[in-house]
C-alpha cells in the first residue's frame, strides 16, 4: 500500500494511489447504495430553489466527478445539501429572478460559477484554516435557521399546493403554509404522512434501507397503477430525458449575486470539511483543507457550465458511502453513472414523482437540522457559544439566511480578535531590580497598544522598583511600522520612569526589519538587543 505521505503528493485522483483490486467491489457496492440516497435526496433539494428536480440530478454528475478525481477524502459523497439548496434560493429571490424564469437557470449558472471562483480564490491564497475558524456556534445557528426556515416552505406542497416560499424567508413560508391549509387535498396529505412516516422507520430501524429511494418509487408507483394524480395530487414538471448541456452563464445580475455567493462559498467548505474530518478513518492520511477547497471549488466551477446547484460534501450520503464500505473515490465516479442512467433513459418514469413525497423527504432531511437538544446542552456548557448559536438561528428566521451567515462570520471574526488582543504576559525571571517578561503571542496592528499598555502596567506593579526590563519576544515574527513605533513609544515611556528596555531572542526576520530603524541601530550600538535567554533574562546579564 502506498504511504500516506505518498498519497498526498498526488493532486490527481489521489485516494486511488495504490488502488488494490480487492477494494473494487467494496467500491461498487458502495457507489449504488449511495446513488440510491443522494440522486432522489439531490432532485428534492432542487425543489427548495423552486428549481427543476434535474437540476438537482445534473449536480449529481459534473461536481461529483471532478471531486472525485481531485478530493482527498476517502468516502466523501458531495452533490448539494439541504442548507446550500436553501441559501441559493435566498439568494436568487434576492437577486430579484423568478424561479421558473427563462433567466432561472442562467442566473443559477452564474451562481455557481461565483461559488467556485470564490473557493478557488480562496485556495490560491491559503485560505482553508482561516475559513475554518468559523465557528461550531456560526454553523449550528445557521442550521437552524434552514431547517425552520425549509421544514415551513414544505409544508404548502405536503397539503396539495405547489407553491414554495422557502427562499423568501421563515416568515413569508409560514403566510403561505397557513393559506395552504384552506385548500388541502386529502389524498395528499395521505401520501406525505405516509411518506414521512416510511423515511422515519427506515432511518431508525433499517439504516441501511435507502428509504428516500422507497418512497420515490412507491410514489411513483402508485401515480401509475391508481392516477392519483386525478384525485388532486401534483406531480413534478415534467423530466426531459439526456444529459446536461453546456451553457453560458447570465451575467446580468452578477453583482447583486456576490454576498450569496460569498456565503455559499463559506458554508460549502464548512460543510465539506467537516464531513471530510467527521468520516475519515485513523488508518486514512490527514484532510488537507487547501486540497478540498480546490476539489470542491473545481467541482462547483465546472459544474456551473452545466446547470447545477452548488456542491458540497453531504453527510448522509458520505455517510452511507462508507458504512456501505466505500475504500476510495471510484465509489463516488460508481454513483456518478448511476445519475447518468437516471438521466439518460429514466426522465418518464421520474415524472410520475409527486410533489408531496419530494416534500417529504426534504422534510425528513432538514427536522435534524434544528437541533434543539444541543442548543440546549451549549447553554449549559458555554453560554457564549449557546448565545451565539441562538442570534445567528433568530436572524436566520428574520432578517435572512444571508444576513444570518454574515453576521455569524463577523461575530467569529470579532470573538477570535478579542481573544487574540487579549496580552498574555509570563514573567520568566527576576533578579533585583531586573526583570525578564516572556510575550504569550505575536505583536500585529490590533493588539500591540494592549500589550504596551499592559506591560507598563506589569513594570509599576512590581513590589521592588525594576530597573532593566528584559521582553522575551521569539513570538514576533513579523515586524511592521505599526510595532516598531509601539515598541519605540515603549521604550521611551519606560525610559521615563527609569526603565531600560531590552530586546531578546528576536526572530531574525523581524530583525531584520527593524534593523532599519534608527530606534534600533540605537539599542544595538548600546548592547540591548540580544540572542537568546537564559535564566529568564539574557545571557551577558
Amino acid at each position: 500500500m502506498t504511504p500516506p505521505s505518498a498519497v498526498r503528493t498526488r493532486w490527481l485522483l489521489p485516494t486511488l494511489a495504490g488502488y488494490q483490486r480487492s477494494s473494487l467491489a467494496p467500491d461498487i457496492v458502495a457507489g449504488l447504495a449511495a446513488g440510491a440516497v443522494v440522486v432522489p435526496q439531490a432532485m428534492a433539494y432542487s425543489t427548495i430553489a423552486n428549481l427543476p428536480v434535474q437540476v438537482g440530478l445534473y449536480t449529481c454528475i459534473l461536481p461529483m466527478l471532478v471531486y472525485a478525481l481531485l478530493g482527498g477524502a476517502r468516502a466523501m459523497s458531495v452533490s448539494t445539501t439541504s442548507t446550500i439548496a436553501t441559501l441559493t434560493a435566498t439568494t436568487l429571490v434576492t437577486a430579484g429572478v423568478a424561479a421558473g424564469s427563462e433567466d432561472a437557470a442562467g442566473t443559477l449558472m452564474a451562481l455557481s460559477m461565483l461559488v467556485g471562483f470564490a473557493l478557488l480564490a480562496a485556495r490560491l491564497l491559503r485560505l482553508g484554516s482561516l475559513v475554518e475558524n468559523i465557528s461550531s456556534a456560526t454553523v449550528l445557528g445557521v442550521k437552524i435557521g434552514v431547517g425552520g426556515t425549509v421544514a415551513v416552505g414544505q409544508l404548502p406542497k405536503l397539503l396539495g399546493e405547489t407553491s414554495n416560499a422557502s427562499g423568501e424567508g421563515f416568515f413569508r413560508s409560514l403566510g403561505a403554509a397557513v393559506a395552504a391549509f384552506d385548500s388541502a387535498n386529502g389524498p395528499t396529505i395521505a401520501l406525505s404522512i405516509g411518506s414521512i412516516i416510511v423515511i422515519v422507520l427506515c432511518k431508525r430501524f433499517a439504516p441501511r434501507v435507502p428509504g428516500t429511494l422507497l418512497v420515490a418509487v412507491v410514489g411513483i408507483v402508485l401515480v401509475w397503477l391508481t392516477d392519483l394524480d386525478e384525485a388532486g395530487v401534483e406531480l413534478i414538471d415534467p423530466v426531459p430525458s439526456g444529459l446536461p448541456v453546456p451553457g453560458l452563464p447570465d451575467l446580468t445580475d452578477v453583482v447583486a449575486l456576490i454576498p450569496g455567493a460569498l456565503a455559499i462559498a463559506v458554508m460549502v467548505f464548512l460543510e465539506t470539511a467537516a464531513v471530510a474530518r467527521g468520516i475519515r478513518k485513523l488508518s486514512e492520511p490527514p484532510i488537507d483543507a487547501d486540497q478540498e477547497l480546490l476539489a470542491v471549488g473545481a467541482a462547483n466551477a465546472v459544474g456551473a457550465f452545466f446547470t447545477t446547484l452548488p456542491a458540497a460534501g453531504g453527510f448522509s450520503q458520505s455517510a452511507v458511502n462508507q458504512s456501505a464500505g466505500a475504500k476510495t473515490q471510484l465509489a463516488t465516479i460508481v454513483t456518478v453513472c448511476l445519475a447518468v442512467l437516471v438521466a439518460l433513459f429514466l426522465g418518464p418514469v421520474i415524472s410520475l414523482l409527486p410533489q408531496a413525497t419530494l416534500a417529504a423527504m426534504v422534510l425528513v432531511a432538514v427536522a435534524s437540522l434544528i437541533d434543539v437538544p444541543l442548543l440546549v446542552r451549549w447553554a449549559r456548557i458555554s453560554p457564549l457559544d449557546f448565545w451565539v448559536a441562538f442570534v445567528v438561528a433568530v436572524l436566520g428566521l428574520t432578517a435572512g439566511l444571508l444576513t444570518a451567515v454574515a453576521a455569524g462570520v463577523s461575530i467569529t471574526l470579532i470573538l477570535v480578535l478579542r481573544e487574540l488582543n487579549v496580552p498574555q504576559l509570563d514573567v520568566i525571571g527576576e533578579h533585583g531590580p531586573r526583570l525578564g517578561v516572556h510575550l504569550g503571542r505575536g505583536l500585529y496592528t490590533a493588539n500591540v497598544l494592549a500589550y504596551k499598555r499592559a506591560i507598563v502596567e506589569l513594570v509599576a506593579a512590581r513590589p521592588e522598583p525594576v530597573e532593566t526590563l528584559v521582553l522575551d519576544v521569539r513570538r514576533l515574527s513579523v515586524m511592521t511600522i505599526t510595532v516598531l513605533d509601539a515598541l519605540t513609544d515603549l521604550d521611551r515611556e519606560l525610559a521615563a520612569t527609569g526603565v531600560t528596555l531590552h530586546l531578546a531572542a528576536l526572530p531574525k526576520k523581524a530583525a531584520t526589519v527593524a534593523a532599519r530603524t534608527e530606534w534600533f541601530q540605537t539599542l544595538m550600538a548600546a548592547g540591548r538587543v540580544h540572542a537568546r535567554v537564559e535564566g529568564g533574562l539574557t545571557a551577558s546579564e
